[in-house]
């Protein structure tokens, strides 16, 4: 569906040149790539500013080589107007280093029960999403759909059944929570819903993309959509390629929602990233204050950090393990989200010491949020430089 940019040669001659200006000890085996893209980012502003900030958020980001984000509306005011959708972007113009894009939700107060002022918010919002809450309702994502599509604005569904399939669950129904005595949460609890939308989608025929996709059902019910025609694409996170639910541990730096699942899932998601079902990679980055993260998998926030790590873990656990080429996680981190969400490429690079091994700190992100799944892990991939529109955003 697209086309990589990988390694244009008169850009990367360019932004050589310039790399070896802004880096004194500047070496030939330095990777230079282009801006990575990450379309599913939580910055917390306006409303929860002791969790994340623009500013803090874009500068963790810069440090993970991306120079575009695309923002969630779980904020206060939620972006459901075109006044608290001008609140979030006048802070964005003040303290952003990158492009940071809001979406404006799809129901009033994310609450499911009023649609939001879509058309207002069209020439402001990215997209429309209620990411963190499905849309129970049918007919409410029914019309939500027949406006965006009126509008051409994509709906970008956080897919979960919530009642019966996720009875006060904080991790996957798998063989983990079974050992520890948890409640699980279950798979149908996302798939299900998927389902739903694409027969919604097949109906109006707006286009749609799929948040962070979890599940091997997910991957087949998508695989089989693009292949009838329908206009559908979807992203999945590092944690859910890398990891399995007997891979995580009781603290709360292991809670995300939806939650990592099984190693069949797993292996799942990296086949569809290989073979273009699954279109992109985005980090569902989701800070949280010390506190809220200190309570165990039962009583922790849902959601960790990812935006500094998230190079650095797919490079080493999917490249270097000769899973996936580095041109293919460019595409997915770069070149695909950009196209599918219309967001320009321009200039932007970042510089890469791919042989430069570290343990991942979290006293060290430049994110407020600390909670990561990959803390105490030994990974390669420094970025040195980031560059954004010809500016520095982020110098190692």
């Amino acid at each position: 569906m697209f086309k990589t940019s990988f390694v244009k040669e008169e850009i990367t001659a360019s932004c050589k040149n310039i790399a070896k200006t802004l880096i004194p000890s500047f070496s030939d085996k330095f990777v230079i790539l282009p801006g990575f893209c990450d379309v599913h980012v939580h910055f917390r502003e306006p409303g929860f500013s002791y969790k994340e900030t623009i500013a803090s958020g874009s500068l963790a980001a810069a440090r993970g080589g991306f120079t575009s984000v695309c923002t969630m509306p779980n904020l206060n005011p939620v972006p459901d107007s075109v006044p608290h959708i001008k609140e979030q972007l006048e802070i964005i113009e003040r303290d952003a280093v990158i492009d940071v894009y809001p979406y404006g939700s799809i129901t009033v107060g994310q609450k499911g029960e009023e649609l939001s002022d879509l058309e207002g918010m069209a020439e402001y919002a990215i997209a429309f999403s209620d990411d963190g809450r499905g849309v129970q309702s049918d007919d409410m994502m029914r019309e939500a759909m027949k406006r965006a599509k009126a509008l051409d604005k994509m709906i970008v569904a956080h897919c979960e059944v919530n009642a019966e399939l996720k009875p006060g669950g904080c991790i996957h129904d798998g063989e983990f929570a079974a050992l520890h005595g948890y409640v699980g949460i279950n798979s149908e609890s996302e798939w299900k819903q998927v389902e739903r939308d694409l027969k919604l989608v097949r109906e109006i025929g707006c286009r749609y993309h799929v948040c962070h996709i979890s599940t091997a059902e997910t991957v087949e019910l998508i695989r089989r959509a693009k292949a009838e025609g329908l206009d559908v694409t979807c992203e999945t996170g590092p944690h859910y390629l890398t990891m399995c639910d007997m891979d995580i541990g009781e603290e709360g730096r292991f809670k995300m929602n939806p939650p990592i699942r099984s190693a069949r899932d797993r292996d799942a998601l990296v086949e569809g990233l290989l073979d273009g079902t699954v279109d992109m990679i985005a980090t569902d980055h989701a800070p949280h204050s010390a506190e809220e993260k200190a309570k165990g998998l039962s009583k922790s926030a849902f959601g960790v950090v990812g935006l500094e790590t998230a190079f650095a873990v797919l490079y080493t656990k999917l490249v270097k393990t000769g899973k996936m080429s580095l041109e293919k996680l460019v595409e997915v981190m770069s070149d695909n989200p950009r196209a599918r969400f219309n967001l320009p490429v321009g200039s932007d690079f970042s510089v890469w010491d791919l042989e430069n091994k570290f343990k991942v700190d979290p006293k060290d992100f430049l994110s407020m949020g600390k909670a990561t799944p990959f803390e105490g892990e030994e990974l390669y991939g420094k970025c040195l430089l980031t560059v954004k529109n010809g500016k520095i955003v982020y110098k190692a």
